[in-house]
């Protein structure tokens, strides 16, 4: 017991844990928003309140959580729902096959563990720290500084979202709540001025020809966004290549 305290103290100190902390936190609205989401969907839907917060504790997959709630509500066979549930989380399979080469080494008790805790967003950090898929020692500590805060705000939005949901305003419906989930998301990805302009043009697109039927408006603001991205990348200056030395 005093061997795995001390080496969880030695796993949080370690300067590996707090950057992939740090770089986590950066994203860490997007998924907090999804997790409010998923949390008022499962209150409000057959589960009830006790069994939302069991689900939201154990399955950890936004989609696999939103995937199973209507056939749940339809009282859709288990391997109906088992089955519904792996095909939404069938890129799993492929992130699995990149994790291999770093965590190949573990026992089978610790690659369980990561597999519950590996997640999207939290996949595509790790690779970006680590492009070179061999096993080295601060991996360790930098995944689970990604997952302290990954799992962590999932959590905590998904419970309050469940803690909230009966006390929200039902006109505003799901619809308004994935609305700001995905206007969250959008925000950890506008990083500088081209970008900035190419989501304020896609915006004033969407709401102009918002009288278009089928939804139309959304593609004319992403074909307005993609244009104004385009000219902002052909009339920035070139930075000149650098000769061999």
């Amino acid at each position: 017991m005093g061997d795995s305290v001390a080496g969880a103290a030695a796993l949080w100190r370690h300067p590996e844990f707090r950057r992939g902390a740090r770089e986590m936190v950066a994203i860490a609205l997007g998924i907090s928003a999804w997790g409010l989401v998923a949390g008022v969907a499962m209150a409000t839907s057959s589960l009830g309140t006790a069994w939302a917060v069991v689900m939201s504790l154990t399955v950890f997959s936004g989609t696999g959580q939103i995937t199973a709630l209507p056939l749940i509500d339809g009282d859709a066979p288990l391997w109906v729902i088992w089955g519904a549930v792996a095909c939404v989380n069938l890129r799993f399979v492929v992130f699995s096959l990149q994790w291999r080469p770093y965590w190949a080494h573990l026992p089978l008790r610790l690659r369980l563990l990561v597999g519950y805790f590996c997640a999207d967003l939290n996949y595509v950090t790790f690779v970006q720290r680590f492009p070179d898929a061999r096993p080295a020692p601060e991996q360790w500590p930098y995944f689970w500084g990604g997952m302290a805060v990954n799992w962590g705000s999932w959590q905590l939005s998904s419970l309050l979202g469940i803690a909230l949901a009966h006390q929200l305003p039902m006109q505003w419906g799901l619809g308004f709540a994935g609305t700001v989930a995905l206007l969250a998301v959008t925000y950890t990805l506008v990083s500088d001025r081209a970008t900035w302009i190419a989501a304020g043009v896609a915006a004033c697109a969407a709401v102009a020809a918002y009288a278009l039927p089928l939804r139309l408006n959304i593609v004319v603001a992403i074909a307005a966004a993609v244009t104004v991205g385009l000219l902002i990348d052909h009339t920035r200056p070139k930075r000149p290549l650098a000769r061999p030395a």
